[in-house]
C-alpha cells in the first residue's frame, strides 16, 4: 500500500480485514488475562462440575465430558499449524494461511469440485452439496478484479510463513517451493496461471475430473499435489476435535440447563434475537467516555493527524465541510450485548423508531465471548441523524433523505 494511491486502494479491504481480526483477538486475550474474569470462570466451572458429579447416578452422560474436550484439545496442538497453513476446511475458510491468494482458492475449489461432484450428495464435503452449489459457484466464478502484483506479494509472504513453520527441508515445503525462494515461486505461480480468467475457470469446471487432472496450470497442479495432506488434517480435526466437542458440549449444556434453568443468559448463536440496552457512556483509563460522537469530532480527528492515512477523509467530505452541521450526532454507544454477529442490525428506541444501525463494539466488548460486563461493554451504532445529515449535506441525496423521513413518518402515524 505504500507504493502509491492505486496500491493503497487495492490493499485497503484486506488490511481492514486483518486489522479487525487482530483487534478482536487482542481484545479477547487481554480480557482473559484479567484475574477477576478467570476467577469467575473457574468458580462457575467448578460449581457446574460438582453439580454434574452429584447427578452421576441419574445422568451418566455428564461423566467424562470435560475430560473429552481436554483430550481433544491436547492432541490438536500437534497438527494445528498444518491445519491452518494448508486450510481449505470450509468454503468460507478457503483463504488459507499458507497459500494466501484468491487464485489458489480457485484452484483448490476446482480440484475438490472435480473429486466431490461425482459422489452421492450425502457423501460429499458439506460445501460441495447441491444445496450449496450457488454459493460455491458465486465464489468460483466471481468477476471481481484480481491484481497479479498484489496476489503475488501475498502469496510470497504466505509461502515464506509456510517454509519458516515447516522448515525448508520438510517434505511438504520442498514439494511446494520446488527448490525456489518463496518470492521466486510466487512469481512463477502467479505469472503462469490462467485462473484470473473466469472463462478458463468455467471451462475447467465443466470438464470435470478428467480436465482438472490433465491441467498443467501451475496453481491447479499445486492444489492437486497438496490436497491429500490438506484433506487429512481436516479429517483429523473434524473427527478428533469438532466431533468430540459437539457431543461433549451437548452434555455440558444439558447439565448447565438442568442446574440453572431459565435463569441462563442466552448464548450468541448467529440466529435472530432481540437485545435490550440503554444509551450510556462508560469509564476508560480514568476518563469518562461520553455516549455520543459528533460530526465535529470526525473533522477534528482528521485535522489532528494532518489528514494522513488512515485519518484521511474522502474528497467529497472535505469539499462539503462548510455545509455540514457539526452538532449532529454521528455514532452512539449502548449497553446492548451484540457478541456473535449483529453488524447492520437496526437499533430502535422504546417507541420503535429507528435511531441507528449497529456496526461495532468498543474494545472492552471483545471479551464478551466469555463474559458480559455492563459497566464497560458497549455496542456502537451509527446514528440515524448522522445518516440523514450525510445524505443531505455530504452526498447531495436530499430526495433520498426526504423519502426516508416521509416513509418513517407515515409508518409511525399508521
Amino acid at each position: 500500500m505504500a507504493g502509491g494511491e492505486e496500491q493503497r486502494r487495492r490493499g485497503q479491504n484486506e488490511l481492514n480485514y486483518a486489522e479487525n481480526f487482530i483487534k478482536v483477538y487482542k481484545g479477547q486475550v487481554e480480557g482473559l488475562r484479567g484475574g477477576e474474569l478467570m476467577a469467575r470462570k473457574r468458580g462457575e466451572e467448578a460449581a457446574l462440575r460438582a453439580f454434574a458429579d452429584s447427578k452421576a447416578r441419574t445422568h451418566k452422560e455428564y461423566a467424562g465430558a470435560w475430560a473429552s474436550v481436554a483430550k481433544a484439545r491436547r492432541a490438536l496442538s500437534s497438527y494445528e499449524s498444518a491445519r491452518r497453513l494448508l486450510g481449505g476446511t470450509t468454503l468460507a475458510d478457503f483463504a488459507n494461511t499458507g497459500f494466501n491468494t484468491v487464485l489458489f482458492n480457485h484452484a483448490r475449489l476446482l480440484v475438490r469440485l472435480a473429486d466431490e461432484a461425482p459422489k452421492p450428495d450425502a457423501e460429499r464435503l458439506p460445501e460441495f452439496a447441491d444445496a450449496r452449489r450457488a454459493a460455491l459457484e458465486a465464489a468460483l466464478y466471481s468477476e471481481a478484479p484480481v491484481y497479479a502484483d498484489f496476489e503475488q506479494m501475498k502469496l510470497a509472504a504466505s509461502l515464506t510463513l509456510l517454509r519458516d513453520v515447516y522448515g525448508a527441508e520438510h517434505a511438504l515445503a520442498r514439494k511446494v517451493l520446488k527448490g525456489k525462494t518463496p518470492e521466486a515461486r510466487a512469481a512463477e505461480l502467479i505469472s503462469g496461471t490462467k485462473l484470473r480468467d473466469v472463462a478458463f475457470r468455467k471451462e475447467l469446471a465443466a470438464g470435470g475430473k478428467k480436465a482438472v487432472e490433465a491441467s498443467t496450470d501451475p496453481l491447479v497442479v499445486l492444489a492437486r499435489e497438496i490436497d491429500a495432506e490438506s484433506r487429512e488434517v481436516r479429517r483429523r480435526y473434524e473427527e478428533e476435535v469438532l466431533g468430540v466437542e459437539r457431543t461433549a458440549y451437548g452434555k455440558i449444556a444439558r447439565a448447565l440447563f438442568e442446574k440453572e434453568g431459565t435463569g441462563l443468559y442466552p448464548d450468541a448463536t448467529f440466529t435472530p434475537r432481540l437485545s435490550y440496552g440503554a444509551v450510556r457512556g462508560y469509564r476508560e483509563n480514568g476518563k469518562t467516555v461520553r455516549p455520543f460522537t459528533y460530526f465535529a469530532g470526525l473533522y477534528e480527528r482528521s485535522a489532528r493527524h494532518g489528514g494522513k492515512f488512515p485519518y484521511n477523509l474522502a474528497p467529497r467530505w472535505v469539499e462539503r465541510k462548510a455545509e455540514v452541521d457539526m452538532k449532529v450526532p454521528f455514532n452512539f454507544v449502548t449497553t446492548n450485548d451484540i457478541v456473535g454477529g449483529n453488524s447492520g442490525s437496526p437499533t430502535f428506541n422504546r417507541e420503535m423508531e429507528l435511531v441507528g444501525l449497529i456496526f461495532d463494539g468498543n474494545i472492552q466488548s471483545l471479551v464478551g465471548n466469555f463474559h458480559y460486563d455492563e459497566s464497560v461493554n458497549r455496542a456502537i451504532s451509527v446514528d440515524s441523524r448522522g445518516m440523514l445529515e450525510a445524505l443531505r449535506d455530504v452526498y447531495g441525496a436530499r430526495e433520498v433523505a426526504d423519502e426516508l423521513t416521509r416513509w418513517a413518518a407515515a409508518a409511525t402515524s399508521d
